[in-house]
Order: structure tokens, then sequence, then C-alpha cells
């Protein structure tokens, strides 16, 4: 077994929570909700090949604990697959995608879809790590085109290895691998997806794969990039100082009132930080 796969399991099931995950660390008004939240993983292929994983990427999977629905998987293409992509295409980082992706999702032959497990806070970051290698896995394995459903957020093929690379990176210390703030990081920028544009806020979605609340920005403090920056300076902070503590230190508090019902992939059962003007 290779180190990071090694790695990855280990934090999943013997993970202890951090400063960040900690039960004290909902804030004294903040009663946990039963609601866990879910990667669901859409893929994209050329035939029917793609329904049936190869025997390593299967086994990755499998180790991980994620199933593939069958339910909702189709050897057929989907009419409705370019509209989705078009508004999930991540339009914050650079050339996230090519004209080449938008080829693959056009011309697609058959689509699969990924469940994990109901994810815990204190492992949320470990099993985002694990969806990020089962994308890479994939892609190796001939997958076109992928997107995240759980938050609605897609990248291009070299977009999605540059962050499975990214997180392997970000996860090495001194000590070896580690969870650390380099591949939370990496994965909140997977599978999280900003700004959504709201009537009064900029908003996230998606940060409840990483264990953390979401994050709105008011309009009237500024335009949706300097929003942007204010989301990952304020995610990155209760990353590594925890929750409970950035809100203190910034005069923030948690709201658990949001748009998305419990039973939405995108509900976040750990609240919403809304940053007023």
């Amino acid at each position: 077994m290779d180190p990071v796969r090694r790695h990855l399991l280990k934090a999943i099931g013997l993970f202890a929570a951090t400063r960040a995950f900690a039960d004290d660390q909902r804030g004294p008004n903040m009663q946990p909700s039963p609601v866990k939240p879910r990667h669901v993983l859409c893929f994209l292929g050329k035939d029917d090949n793609l329904l049936h994983p190869p025997k390593a990427v299967a086994k990755t999977i499998a180790d991980f604990n994620f199933e593939i629905d069958r339910t909702y998987s189709q050897a057929k293409p989907d009419p409705h697959m370019e509209r989705s992509f078009g508004v999930c295409w991540d339009r914050v980082f650079p050339k996230a995608w090519s004209a080449a992706d938008e080829a693959a999702v056009a011309n697609h032959k058959a689509v699969l879809y990924l469940l994990s497990p109901p994810l815990e806070q204190q492992t949320a970051v470990a099993y985002s790590a694990a969806a990020l290698r089962i994308v890479e896995e994939m892609i190796e394995a001939g997958a076109t085109a992928v997107k995240g459903e759980s938050a609605g957020v897609a990248h291009g093929l070299v977009r999605w290895r540059s962050l499975a690379d990214q997180a392997r990176t970000g996860a090495k210390t001194s000590q070896g691998l580690g969870m650390t703030l380099g591949l939370a990081k990496a994965c909140r920028l997977a599978f999280a997806k900003r700004p959504l544009g709201g009537d009064r806020y900029y908003e996230t979605v998606g940060y409840h794969l990483v264990g953390l609340p979401e994050v709105y920005v008011a309009k009237s403090r500024g335009n949706e990039w300097s929003a942007v920056m204010l989301m990952e300076e304020i995610a990155n902070a209760m990353a590594e100082h925890g929750i409970e503590a950035t809100l203190r230190d910034r005069k923030l508090t948690i709201s658990r009132e949001q748009d998305y019902a419990e039973d939405d992939f995108k509900f976040n059962p750990y609240g919403i930080v809304r940053v007023e003007a």
C-alpha cells in the first residue's frame, strides 16, 4: 500500500479532533446537527466502461467506503450535463477548464456517481482528501469530466490533477505525512464553490465537506473578488486556530438560518458565518 493511501486510511479511522473540530468549538449556543455531509462525485466518460472502474480504482473506492450509486449512474448521455457543468465551472481560478473539457462534457456517453459515507466533522478533511484521490485515479482510468455535486463545482481535468498534487504536497511535513493546513486548503479549493451571488451576500457552498461553516460576505463590503479573499482568510483562520477562536477574535457569530433544506447535499450542519458591512 502506498504511503498516501495508508495515511488517509489511518486519518479516517484514527484521526483525533483538532482545535478546529473539537466539540467545544461549536459555540455556546450551537447544538450539533444530526445531518452528516456526504460527497457526491459525478464522472463522465466516453463509453460504458466508466461504470466498471478498473480493479485498482475499485479497491480505492472500497477502501475509503465510497460506493457507486447504481440508481442514477447510466450507460448513456445525460442531456442536462452541458448546462449543469456550465453553471458549475470554477470561475475563480484562472483557466480552471478548457474548450477540451467542454467538448468532453458535450460528447460524453456515460455517467457515474459515487457517494461517500456520511462525514463526521473530525474526519471531513481526511474523507475529502480520499475523494480527491479517487478523482485522480478515475481520471487516470479514463474519466473525461468530473464534478462535485455536493457543492456544484467542476474543474477541468488539468485543474483536478493539479489540486490532487497540491493536496499530496500539502500533506508533507518534516515528520512525514500529516493532516495539514495545506491539505485542508487543497480539499476546500477542490470541493467548495465561491462566490455565489445571493440577494445580500457573496456566499460559499461546500465548506461542510472540510468540517467548517460557510462564510457569507455582505455585498456592500466590496466586489466579489475582495469577498473571495475574505472567505479564504476566514476559512484558513478557522482551520488553523479553531472555529470558536476565530469567530471570537473577529467578533463574528454562527447562524443556522440557510436556504438549503436538511436533505439537500449542500446543507451545512455547521452553520453560516455572515460578515456584515
